[in-house]
């Protein structure tokens, strides 16, 4: 679990968007970039190099 104080400073590190925490996939979301940040041992990696980029079923289901 990542603490909820560290999720309202924390921003994408390339457009600055703020970002999606998802749960069960351990992941902080940018939709503007469409990248998915992992979280490892409740520490966000906020590097462009550990990011996945998002499918566009994953980028659509994140809307619903």
């Amino acid at each position: 679990m990542i603490d909820s104080k560290l999720l309202e400073i924390l921003a994408c590190p390339i457009c600055k968007s703020p970002l999606r925490y998802q749960k069960d996939a351990q992941e902080l979301i940018c939709r503007a970039d469409r990248l998915a940040f992992p979280i490892r041992d409740s520490i966000p990696v906020m590097l462009e190099d550990e990011a996945r980029r998002l499918s566009l079923e994953e980028f659509d289901a994140l809307a619903k």
